[in-house]
């Protein structure tokens, strides 16, 4: 019985603390939040686009400065 309780409890702690979390976001800034992944390869961010009619803000990949991609040693 005791670890039924705990378990509940362990539950509604949980939830509160998500809860807790959570409170200060708005729908747009979640939104934003669950495109990040694509944003920093233009070609998938731009079928995200088609596919959901999200608006995602990618950003073009860093190019490679030279002379620190081949270095030998």
């Amino acid at each position: 019985m005791i670890e039924m309780m705990l378990n509940l409890f362990g539950v509604i702690g949980f939830w509160l603390a998500i809860e807790y979390c959570l409170k200060h976001q708005t729908a747009q800034s979640l939104e934003d939040a669950s495109l990040i992944p694509f944003a920093d390869d233009p070609e998938v961010a731009r079928r995200v686009e088609l596919a959901t009619g999200k608006t995602v803000k990618a950003v073009a990949p860093e190019e490679a400065k030279s002379g620190w991609g081949d270095l030998e040693i």
